[in-house]
This record gives C-alpha cells, structure tokens and sequence, in this order.
C-alpha cells in the first residue's frame, strides 16, 4: 500500500512537473515593456507631511485644498464667499485637487513660475495663473490677489510643488501631449463616441449634471453658458484630447486608458465645437508668430486656415513654423 502511494505521488509530480514544461513551451505570450511615459510618474506629497508645516501655514494649505476641490461652494454663483465663478470647480479641470499625473495637475506650477508666457507677451507669476483659470476656465472674475483665498490657493499650490527642483517639470506634470493624426479631428466622429462614452455624465446636452445642493456639479457642463469659455487652454483641442485620452471617462487612469487615439482627437474637436461662453481675446498673442499650431482664431503668421489649425491636420502647420523660425 505504501509503495502504490509513492507511486501515485510520483506519477502525479511527473505529469504536473510535463504541464508546467508544456505550458512554458507552447507560450506565444512576447514581454512587453512598460511605456516609459507612464512609469516612475511624479505624485504629491503626502497629506501626514503637513505636520511639519507651521500651523499658519498648515491651515492656509489646507483651505487651499478645499478651495480647489469645491470651488463653487464658496466662490460659485451661490458661493458662501463670493459670486465670482460659473458653478464649475477648479479640479473639474485639475483632477483630484491639482494632484492627478498627466491630469492637469499643478506639480510644475511652483518650480516654472514667474515666467515668460507668448499668451499675454509678459512674464507671469503664480496669481496671474490662477486668475486666468478664473476668467477663462470659471469664466468668471480674477480673484482679489491679496484676499486668504488667493493667499490658500497659492499656499497649497507651493505645497504640491514642494519637492520638485526649480526650474524643472517633473514627468506626470500637467497634461499628457498626444500624438497627432494625419487626417482632421472629425466632431461627427467624436458626436458617436461622446454619446457612448460621456453624455451619461455630461449628458446629451453637454449641460453637466448639477448637485442636489444646486452650489456645484457632480459632473461639469461641457459647453453651454456654465462651462468654461474660447480662451480656456481646454479649448486647445490638442490639450482636450491628451486630458480625456488618460482620464476620460470616469474611471480611467494613465496607465489603463479606455479611448483610443482617435476617439480622443474626435471626441474634443466635437466638444469644442460646441457653443460656450466667448472671451474677449484681443489682447492674446500679441506676437502672433508664437500662436500654437492649433490656435483657432487668426491672423495668424502662417497660410492655413482656422478651420484646419483648429481640427488639423497639423503636421502642415508644425512643419511650415519650423521652416520659418
């Protein structure tokens, strides 16, 4: 009885012992590196870090947080503070609170200001930046620079760009630049894939979703008279795409994204097709030679038209500006 067990116990290590080597060799599966894009991405300091700070400090950098988060609780149209935004919040466009990689985040906010900006032709600091997402992104009003609102959102956007070297950008800063087309970004295209991607939270009139409070969005209005206006960086239809194409929709992360290239191109030229809000952008780009290659609205110093560096393609346009630096 005992050498049959040995037996069975031997036969049975055999056969397991044939199907691993089996398994092994019929293989077809090929190693596939990591996209070096996504590996090693910059993340925010941890929250415990805060205990470090002086308590001044601390509480500044935490109301910041807040302000970013539910910005229209305090500075929307219902806003406990002011009435000086459209209802939208700041982290509608910088996701988790400006602490998202590849999503719009503020890592290289702190490290990269005061700079130079072709935009407004003028050296910019940190409160100009904020207020343009004010005016532009909130379609609202610039904030008081020196209010405690403006100082918090300052203190916490120093707080996440604590670690980063000045100077620097650090990889997973603001958003991903996606790799272009070779045709025209088409919104007939991009109408089908919002549809089945998007309008269950954004809904088939673009018009978001608004909390039972009636203070904010649960999911931000895409176009209409509460989402943000033309001179928003969003309406960059190269920027749209590289922020839906690792964050859209709900759910998708850098590293496991849901649309493809082309649904990604498609579906922000269909969104920024659509009506919004218009700023007054007279004052933009006053050297237009620096105007980005899909900057929809001319003169511009090159000979295509708004139609095609608005939708593409671009590859023309880039390639014409570099034959003419």
């Amino acid at each position: 009885m005992f050498g049959l067990l040995l037996f069975l116990f031997g036969f049975l290590g055999f056969r397991t012992y044939q199907n691993v080597g089996t398994a092994q060799s019929d293989s077809t599966q090929v190693y596939a590196a990591p996209d070096s894009n996504f590996t090693h991405v910059w993340t925010a300091p941890s929250d415990w870090r805060m205990m470090y700070l002086q308590p001044e400090e601390k509480e500044l950098v935490v109301y910041g947080k807040e302000l970013i988060a539910h910005t229209s609780e305090y500075l929307g149209p219902k806003g406990s503070v002011k009435a000086i935004s459209n209802g939208m919040n700041c982290q509608n466009c910088h996701l988790n609170a400006g602490t998202q990689p590849w999503g719009n985040n503020y890592f290289a906010v702190q490290s990269t200001y005061p700079k130079f900006r072709a935009r407004s032709g003028t050296k910019e600091n940190q409160i100009k930046r904020v207020n343009d997402c004010f005016e532009r992104s909130l379609n609202g009003k610039a904030l008081d620079s020196t209010s405690r609102e403006m100082r918090a959102i300052l203190a916490y956007i120093k707080w996440l760009g604590s670690d980063v070297e000045k100077g620097k950008s650090p990889k997973g800063a603001g958003i991903f630049k996606l790799k272009g087309m070779k045709r025209a970004c088409d919104p007939i295209k991009g109408a089908e894939v919002y549809t089945k991607k998007c309008q269950s939270c954004h809904q088939a009139d673009g018009g978001g979703l608004l909390a039972e409070n009636g203070r904010s969005y649960t999911y931000p209005p895409l176009w209409g008279a509460h989402s943000y206006n033309n001179g928003a960086g969003l309406f960059r239809i190269s920027n749209f795409a590289g922020y839906v194409k690792y964050n859209m929709p709900q759910g998708t992360t850098y590293d496991k994204p849901q649309l493809t290239d082309e649904e990604a191109w498609d579906v922000a030229a269909y969104v920024n097709s659509m009506p919004r809000p218009a700023k007054d952008l007279s004052k933009d780009w006053p050297k237009i030679s620096k105007k980005p290659f899909d900057h929809p609205f001319g003169p511009y110093a090159d000979p295509f038209s708004e139609e095609q560096h608005k939708y593409g393609p671009y590859k023309p346009i880039k390639v014409w500006a570099e034959k003419h630096q």
